[in-house]
């Protein structure tokens, strides 16, 4: 069960998000604050008498300190709560999933939404944080037209290092996020992408067919061939290799 904290500084909004939590089955406490330096000043309360909270629900346009700034104070904190941003603005989504929020709801809230928000703060909080893996079905911020775009990890079938971005490409299309390749590599090994080349990350899924081309080797996704570096080779070719002994094998 859940213990939480919601702040916002327009009063029906915060009785409405506070009304929602407090009838989830998953959520035991609800603590409201009038704004985020109300919520800081609660949750550093909490610290201090060693009670327990487990995420914070929180607009991001508050006057004096907002969401965005509470979130860089509290992933300080040696065990900081969950954050889930509850606001009228999507413009804000790639900046608050590159802080670490756990999701981002738009007003009014969809209570279907808001279970599917408590169902990702509950990942967060029980998994084993040495084992820091993404949901399968993580959705991912990403900037199009000047709007944000939400599109699934399922969908990405390989990621390339371009400058400072990563432009990450799926069947109807191509992105750029500003996160390092490594970063990507590191977090979304677990759930099956693969490091092909410095500048290339691929999800094992979507590939077709390994083969060598005047002996390079070459991994073909869709209908794109990729290079596969001579340092990624026997790695690439190994995991492919298990990949399809298993599919061979089928369910047991």
């Amino acid at each position: 069960m859940l213990r939480v904290l919601a702040a916002d500084d327009e009063a029906p909004a915060l009785e409405e998000l506070t009304y929602l939590l407090r009838r989830h089955p998953r959520v035991q406490m609800v603590r409201p604050a009038a704004d985020a330096a109300e919520a800081l000043r609660d949750l550093g309360r909490m610290i201090t008498e060693g009670d327990r909270l487990d995420a914070v629900f929180l607009d991001i346009r508050m006057p004096g300190l907002d969401g965005l700034d509470f979130t860089r104070l509290v992933t300080g904190f040696a065990d900081p709560p969950a954050v889930v941003f509850v606001t009228a603005h999507d413009e804000f989504a790639v900046t608050a999933f590159e802080l670490g929020a756990v999701d981002y709801l738009l007003k009014p809230v969809d209570p279907g939404r808001l279970n599917e928000a408590i169902r990702r703060v509950e990942h967060a909080v029980h998994r084993d944080a040495a084992a820091d893996e993404p949901e399968p079905d993580e959705m991912i911020p990403v900037e199009l037209g000047g709007r944000t775009r939400l599109i699934p990890l399922a969908g990405v079938t390989h990621a390339q290092a371009h400058g400072d971005y990563v432009r990450l490409h799926t069947l109807d299309g191509s992105y750029l996020v500003r996160v390092p390749l490594a970063a990507l590599a590191e977090k979304w090994g677990p759930v099956g992408f693969i490091r092909i080349h410095r500048s290339t990350l691929v999800a094992a899924a979507h590939i077709n067919e390994l083969r060598f081309d005047d002996g390079r080797a070459v991994v073909q996704v869709g209908d794109r061939p990729l290079m596969v570096s001579r340092r990624h080779t026997r790695e690439v070719r190994d995991l492919l290799v298990r990949r399809f002994r298993q599919e061979a094998r089928g369910p047991r």
